[in-house]
């Protein structure tokens, strides 16, 4: 069940357009399109981009991250909720805090690790502000949350340089993992789903993410 707006509303108008425009892209999820309409994407950046938040574009975040745009993250999560509507969701790279904060929407129990400590208190600030509750860790997301498995979904926002073997062996049996999957200048979407000892994929269209950096990704200065 979607959860209801915590706050008092503004940018309405222009979350609408947003989601028309996710629309004639191709999204088509009621659920997903709900969520976009009842997250405030403004508020997760800062006060000079706000009057451009819903524009289909990503935003730099500091510390060389992005919000990555509004179809990349609408993308992602049709590819999880149509695997798994409900249940335990673990995402990598937190960032901003809005994929967290649009999982949370679709009633998702939500765990989200991000590395980099600046943008752990800044995506931590944005989400308490909204009343948004997820469970929050700064460390390195490749090794996931192994005391907290098994996870229903896991995302990961960032490009891996292969399949993160750590995150697959803590998702549920009929768990999928949506991950770029590729090089630094390119990656194709990715689904993962665990079948007991095995592993079924689907590769999607390509799309061009940050790095994946830590133990089982790529190294900080991305050799």
């Amino acid at each position: 069940m979607m959860k209801s707006m915590r706050n008092s509303d503004d940018m309405a108008h222009e979350r609408r357009e947003m989601v028309e425009q996710l629309r004639l892209y191709g999204i088509s999820n009621p659920r997903v399109l709900d969520a976009f309409m009842t997250v405030r994407r403004h508020l997760f950046l800062e006060e000079p981009r706000r009057p451009f938040a819903y524009n289909d574009c990503a935003w730099p975040i500091g510390y060389g991250q992005t919000i990555s745009q509004p179809y990349t993250v609408a993308y992602m999560t049709t590819l999880l909720v149509e695997r798994v509507p409900s249940g335990k969701v673990l995402e990598i790279g937190t960032g901003s805090g809005y994929q967290a904060a649009i999982l949370d929407a679709l009633g998702y129990q939500v765990f989200t690790i991000e590395r980099i400590p600046g943008l752990y208190d800044m995506a931590g600030k944005a989400l308490d502000s909204m009343g948004i509750q997820v469970t929050r860790r700064c460390g390195d997301g490749t090794l996931g949350r192994e005391e907290e498995a098994p996870f229903d979904g896991i995302i990961v926002t960032a490009a891996a340089p292969h399949e993160p073997r750590s995150l697959m062996g803590q998702l549920a049996d009929s768990g999928v993992m949506i991950v770029p999957l590729g090089d630094l200048g390119s990656q194709q979407m990715t689904v993962i789903r665990r079948r007991g000892s095995r592993f079924e994929h689907e590769v999607f269209h390509s799309f061009a993410f940050v790095p994946l950096c830590g133990r089982e990704g790529w190294s900080d200065n991305y050799g």
